[in-house]
């Protein structure tokens, strides 16, 4: 019995997750703060999945579901968000550097589901200073608890090489390969990984 099992008396139903018989892929944008660039990574990364045609892709931004802290708020008010999560095959995250480490609210979007994002697949995509290559490698073993694979493929953006004054998003050209790659794990992953749910 997962998170929403306990929350809800039931789970929800996985044959729901995939529509016209493609696979259904969520963007998770992982900060919330003013002024944050990861809209623009988002939509960056959503551009080039869009052409491949090969799953239907969708930028979820957690700033739009106001989720309380794990253990302050209402299962209602984390219904939504449970149930959003529930509702796709695999993952991308959008993940910012934060004294080395994934931000805040990211963690909390991650705590506050369990069951749902089991046996499913992910990848990351992380800037900071150093690519934010931190972040990842603790975002790693927090979606190894949660049973969700990481890919190996690593998309890392730097603030100095890929933001012009650190706020304009301009990806350097190599990018674009490294995202595809990472898409196609994820997309195989997936895949595998719904036969076991």
């Amino acid at each position: 019995m997962g998170f929403l099992s306990t929350l809800f008396g039931k789970s929800i139903k996985e044959e729901e997750i995939m529509t016209n018989g493609k696979l259904k892929i969520g963007i998770i944008l992982g900060s919330t703060r003013q002024g944050r660039v990861s809209p623009q990574v988002g939509e960056w990364v959503k551009g080039i999945a869009d052409k491949r045609g090969d799953a239907d892709y969708e930028l979820i931004d957690i700033a739009t579901f106001n989720l309380p802290f794990v253990g302050t708020g209402s299962s209602e008010e984390v219904k939504p968000w449970v149930e959003k999560v529930a509702s796709f095959d695999g993952y991308v995250f959008i993940t910012p550097e934060y004294n080395h480490s994934v931000t805040g609210v990211l963690k909390n979007a991650l705590d506050s589901a369990y069951a749902e994002w089991n046996n499913k697949a992910a990848g990351i995509v992380s800037y900071g200073s150093t690519g934010g290559a931190r972040a990842a490698e603790h975002l790693r073993g927090i979606l190894a608890e949660l049973q969700v694979a990481s890919v190996r493929t690593h998309p890392t953006l730097s603030l100095f090489t890929d933001f012009e004054n650190m706020t304009t998003f301009k990806p350097a050209d190599l990018h674009v390969a490294n995202v595809n790659s990472m898409l196609d794990q994820v997309k195989a992953w997936s895949g595998a990984l719904k036969t076991l749910r």
